[in-house]
């Protein structure tokens, strides 16, 4: 393989690594918050022992996910140092931001939380678990901005330097106001709030069928079951804003993903298409008419550009070059992100319903919960990203840089495959470990919470996200 397919694999391989811990981080700190809350409020020690049990799991997921996102960044100047030098000046700022505040933010009141109790009053400890939640969260903002200046630059955020060949901010509200950026986060946060409702529902599902804690676990499903709900409906809106507004800056990403070829007017959606590996030959489709455009435009009459119109057009503005994606992923990757979405939405309505049944502990559906919950919104979440990262291609930013222009010119083969190799080991014993903890403490029980310390802590330096 060649260096810039080997960076791909590489970068591509320790986002998926590193998003495994990053939306469940974003969720649980809040649910972690609400229990906090609960409990100072009534002084119910199952709220307590609520705070206690699902921090503990929260704690676990944070730490791991600090020691991936170090190295996350690194790779940008190790791989990536013609992107970093030609757009680092725009992309640097939200970076720099995350880490100065957001994350020390984090950090410094996760740790007053965890070993606060006690020492501080119950006002600063309810106080520093709200402050870590905050921060997490801006901190996934923040990366959203960067990322979101990728997909869609605004414009007027950016000059080009003749001198130096180098972007440079000129308008940095500009760039925290893209309106990319901001369904990103919308999506994303609620992505994450999603991801730690199943997670409970999960947990709380394997105790309920083995009988152990019956009310803590029962009150414990209730609310995954309700936040689930609300979570994975603002997924869904979240994604399809972000599809409308792909329509006008990212058309082909659009087209790609629904096998549009030719521009259609009223244009239909594809709900199954079989083609070639690469997508760019048809050899079977069912189609439903009119469904595509309202769901580009709100309304059954709208254009959708294809795939074809948009390569020539293309050609014309950036010169020769093959600017489709490799459809067969974005195809597939938006399907099954799509469907496995509506089906978290589907089912936490039904978990919803059925904590109003007695006994509803001992259905048999309840067995199935526990890993089900877990991969729906794990293989949703991968799923959603692949699709947003390979629709880029062959982009790093949209329209200014392409991925081929942005590799470090002197890494050679042997020197990626090294790195590949170790990123890969290092990454996968980080995985296993986070299992092994999480699976041992969930297994455990609250009670167990109550009385145990995790042999974990947030790292002093470093990005969570």
């Amino acid at each position: 393989m060649d260096p810039i397919t080997l960076s791909r694999w590489q970068f591509g391989l320790t986002t998926i690594y590193h998003w495994l811990f990053v939306p469940l981080t974003l969720g649980m700190g809040w649910f972690v918050a609400y229990f906090q809350t609960r409990y100072y409020q009534t002084k119910d020690e199952t709220w307590h022992k609520m705070a206690k049990f699902w921090g503990k799991l929260f704690l676990i997921n944070f730490a791991i996910g600090v020691v991936t996102g170090i190295v996350q960044e690194f790779q940008f100047g190790m791989n990536w140092s013609e992107y970093s030098r030609y757009v680092g000046d725009i992309f640097g700022a939200p970076l720099a931001i995350e880490a100065l505040v957001a994350f020390f933010l984090e950090s410094t009141f996760l740790g007053i939380w965890i070993f606060g109790e006690g020492k501080v009053s119950a006002k600063v400890h309810l106080a520093s678990i709200w402050l870590a939640a905050i921060g997490s969260n801006l901190s996934a903002v923040w990366i959203l901005i960067a990322n979101g200046f990728m997909q869609a630059p605004p414009a007027n955020s950016f000059v080009l330097n003749e001198a130096n060949g180098r972007l440079e901010l000129v308008n940095f509200f500009a760039l925290i106001g893209n309106p990319k950026a901001w369904i990103f986060i919308w999506h994303t946060l609620a992505d994450g709030l999603a991801m730690a409702a199943f997670l409970i529902l999960a947990v709380s599902a394997y105790h309920l069928v083995r009988k152990q804690n019956i009310a803590f676990f029962k009150r414990s499903f209730q609310i995954g079951a309700v936040a689930g709900l609300v979570a994975s409906t603002l997924v869904f809106l979240g994604g399809h804003t972000m599809g409308q507004y792909m329509a006008e800056v990212q058309p082909m990403k659009l087209a790609a993903l629904e096998a549009v070829w030719e521009t259609e007017q009223p244009a239909s959606f594809s709900l199954i298409t079989i083609g070639d590996l690469s997508g760019k030959k048809e050899i079977w489709s069912i189609r439903i008419p009119y469904v595509m455009s309202f769901l580009a435009c709100n309304n059954f009459e709208c254009e959708v550009k294809g795939v074809n119109e948009l390569q020539a057009t293309y050609e014309q503005l950036y010169g020769p070059a093959d600017y489709i994606p490799l459809m067969v992923v974005t195809y597939w990757t938006f399907r099954i992100m799509m469907a496995f979405g509506l089906i978290m939405m589907g089912a936490s309505a039904w978990f919803l319903y059925a904590t109003r049944l007695k006994d509803y502990e001992n259905a048999k559906w309840m067995k199935l919960v526990p890993f089900g919950a877990l991969i729906l919104p794990y293989a949703a979440n991968a799923s959603g990203w692949i699709l947003t990262e390979m629709g880029r291609q062959p982009w790093i930013v949209y329209g200014l840089l392409k991925v081929q222009d942005a590799v470090s010119p002197n890494l050679t083969t042997v020197d990626l495959l090294i790195s590949l190799i170790g990123y890969t080991v290092v990454y996968g014993s980080l995985a296993v470990s986070m299992v092994y903890l999480m699976k041992k403490y969930a297994i455990a029980g609250p009670d167990a919470a109550m009385h145990e310390s995790v042999d974990v802590a947030p790292a002093p330096v470093g990005s969570q996200d």
